[in-house]
């Protein structure tokens, strides 16, 4: 297997605060944007800007602007994705 940090994917999402913030995303009862993310996640804002563009190069989120904020939605990858890692995460919390 490659270099862990080489592959994208899988140092993106073993990672706490990135899994954290996908999994939060799929909360389509809410309006995502940077700061609230952050917020919601406890973490710095400059650190959600780095792992939002992360998400984007990977085709998981797409952003569009809304005044001043930029809105954040999942697209059916990221989805995809953000279920299949809520479940891993329950998953392995009933162990």
């Amino acid at each position: 297997m490659e270099n862990f940090k080489e592959n994208k994917l899988l140092y993106t999402f073993l990672r706490e605060k990135p899994g954290m913030a996908l999994i939060s995303l799929a909360d389509q009862k809410t309006e995502w944007y940077a700061s609230l993310l952050a917020k919601k996640i406890d973490c710095t804002y400059p650190h959600v800007v780095k792992m939002l563009a992360v998400f984007t190069s990977l085709g998981l989120i797409r952003q569009k602007n809304k005044g001043r904020k930029r809105m954040i939605a999942l697209t059916n990858k990221g989805s995809e994705i953000a279920h299949d890692l809520e479940s891993l995460v329950m998953h392995v919390g009933k162990l």
